[in-house]
């Protein structure tokens, strides 16, 4: 529970949303304020309805939703004072960007006699000024989504939802919409929650995060956390770790078919996998003298050509590893299918689950 002086900007208690054929149950988060916090999940997992619930857009069947302290579960979304941006930014094609942006004081009960004081910062940030007399048909992916924000901001929200705000934008506007992101939440100080899929908006935007399938929230923590610290095999395969082995421990170290590997040190309960990032295995030359500890010769399988690295498919007995190196290293290598290679798994990246 947060003390007093902790107090959450955004409390979900034991939410419950019973739709046809799909259920959100049991969950609690707590978002402090000025956090950028993020929910992610495969699809169909229940981000959206989530983060809709805490809009009021959804209606919750059990459970209470505080926003800053106040008890929001059942207000209409234009009493919670939050803003919103979808995927899709949802411009209204007949106003011009002005009147976009302005749109949302009429439901918020805001004085538009002020509004230059806010609307000027605001669209200076955003880099907006020369696009106010436009219409969305005459925008670029990346102007619309920085209308959006504009729009959401504008009645000073305590709290800003976006739902997949890059998912819909070419490459070159995704980037540029994730440094604006960046910069408002650093400038402004408002509390994000943002709903994705997409692993590099996590990294570079989020301060914690939570994973969802299924309607249920599996493990909430730090962003570190998350990717080096897993609580079972589905997050596990989740967040990247691609090898993940049923095994059975002697202290240290795991039995995994016909290998023995050593780890670092053990979490939690008793573990009954081993899970290791592709991209902290290394690969070397059979020649080099063999003196690492979890050290194995695998037979190359497959090279996976993914554009700035390779992914690697190596056999060690019964057993398939995934790994991920550089170009460089596999020219110098010399990794072919059916090469005989070195593999070394350093005992810090071996986790057990």
């Amino acid at each position: 529970m947060l003390c007093e002086s902790q107090r959450a900007m955004i409390q979900i208690e034991d939410l419950e949303i019973q739709l046809p054929g799909f259920s959100v149950t049991d969950v609690n988060l707590a978002i402090v304020p000025g956090e950028f916090f993020a929910l992610i999940g495969p699809t169909g997992a229940g981000k959206t309805l989530i983060l809709e619930a805490i809009a009021g857009i959804v209606p919750v069947t059990s459970g209470r939703i505080r926003i800053n302290g106040r008890d929001v579960t059942h207000l209409p979304p234009e009493k919670r004072n939050i803003g919103i941006v979808y995927q899709d930014c949802a411009l209204f094609p007949h106003l011009d960007v002005y009147r976009n942006i302005i749109y949302g004081l009429r439901y918020h009960g805001k004085n538009c006699g002020d509004l230059e004081s806010v609307l000027q910062p605001l669209t200076q940030l955003l880099n907006l000024d020369h696009l106010m007399r436009r219409f969305p048909t005459h925008l670029s992916g990346g102007e619309k989504q920085r209308v959006a924000l504009a729009r959401a901001l504008c009645v000073q929200p305590s709290v800003l939802l976006l739902d997949e705000p890059l998912s819909a934008l070419d490459p070159i506007f995704r980037d540029e919409i994730r440094r604006s992101l960046k910069s408002i939440h650093q400038k402004l100080g408002i509390t994000f929650f943002m709903i994705t899929h997409d692993f590099s908006q996590l990294t570079f935007l989020a301060d914690r995060a939570a994973i969802v399938n299924q309607g249920k929230i599996l493990q909430q923590g730090s962003v570190d956390e998350l990717f080096q610290r897993p609580v079972d095999q589905f997050v596990a395969q989740f967040v990247g770790m691609k090898n993940v082995f049923p095994a059975r421990f002697e202290g240290l170290k795991a039995i995994v078919g016909d290998l023995e590997i050593t780890l670092e040190r053990i979490y939690g309960k008793p573990p009954s996998f081993v899970a290791i990032r592709p991209e902290d295995i290394t690969l070397g030359d059979l020649s080099s003298v063999d003196t690492d500890v979890n050290s194995f010769q695998g037979l190359v399988k497959t090279v996976i050509d993914e554009g700035p690295y390779s992914e690697v498919l190596i056999s060690v007995g019964d057993l398939t590893f995934v790994v991920v190196t550089t170009k460089s290293a596999i020219i110098r290598l010399q990794i072919v299918s059916e090469a005989l290679i070195r593999l070394c798994v350093p005992p810090s990246a071996v986790h057990a689950l």
